[in-house]
């Protein structure tokens, strides 16, 4: 059972809230219904949940704003389940450090095994955990990821935020090192088979990495691109314990 497990719900349609607290009540989560992203960030600082769903269309607010907050200030899952469907939508949700993005309307036992599978990436004893030891300290390029702690530290020891994407990304391509990954690997590696993810998860979560490891995003030294055949960590990697 799951019955510790914490999971906000925001959106500003009170029967969207119930409805899916009642299900996931069900499924044995427990579930606090919020209605405002002021709410919201209270929850975060008094009981933080392991994963929130977030819709974007909140009247005057902005809910990447509020994607954005969580990112920066918490270690969460995030699954923005809104309306919009355009493509540019999708695109900056996981810009902005979703876990996965979810169109109005949806199935509710879909949408349970999606958030099923990003918190078993959350824990410790995940499949994406068993791939190399928990106590792990991954060195290339004078960065370290601390698979134990799940940080990312630059040369001066300074932490890197990650988010759980982007920390099981570069997880994989680190233990790889020298090798061209395709996409569907790393999907399959990061995701699983459960997380029917937008095609171009991977894509947008190597372009954020770049961003925080290079020094030249746009001419990328460390993951570089293979057209056609997916992307590659450069440098060599050594392993230690942390």
């Amino acid at each position: 059972m799951n019955a510790l497990i914490h999971i906000a719900v925001l959106d500003d349609d009170v029967d969207i809230t119930i409805l899916l607290a009642n299900y996931l009540h069900a499924h044995g989560y427990r579930v606090t219904q919020l209605h405002s992203g002021e709410s919201l960030i209270a929850l975060m600082a008094s009981d933080a949940p392991a994963l929130v769903l977030l819709d974007l269309g909140l009247p005057g607010e902005d809910g990447f704003s509020i994607a954005r907050q969580l990112r920066e200030h918490w270690h969460c899952g995030l699954v923005i389940v809104t309306g919009r469907d355009d493509a540019v939508d999708k695109v900056v949700g996981l810009e902005v450090g979703a876990d996965d993005y979810v169109t109005k309307p949806f199935d509710l036992r879909e949408l349970v095994a999606r958030i099923k599978a990003i918190l078993r990436r959350l824990t410790p004893a995940t499949p994406m955990a068993t791939l190399a030891s928990a106590h792990d300290l991954l060195c290339f390029s004078g960065w370290k990821l601390d698979c134990g702690a799940r940080r990312l530290t630059d040369d001066a020891g300074q932490e890197v935020a990650l988010t759980t994407g982007e920390f099981e990304l570069l997880s994989v391509l680190a233990r790889h090192p020298g090798r061209v990954l395709s996409r569907d690997f790393l999907l399959e590696q990061t995701r699983g088979r459960e997380a029917a993810p937008f095609d171009r998860t991977i894509d947008v979560q190597i372009g954020r990495l770049r961003k925080k490891l290079e020094v030249d995003a746009d001419n990328p030294g460390i993951i570089k691109s293979v057209r056609g055949a997916g992307y590659i960590l450069v440098p060599p990697v050594e392993r230690a314990l942390s």
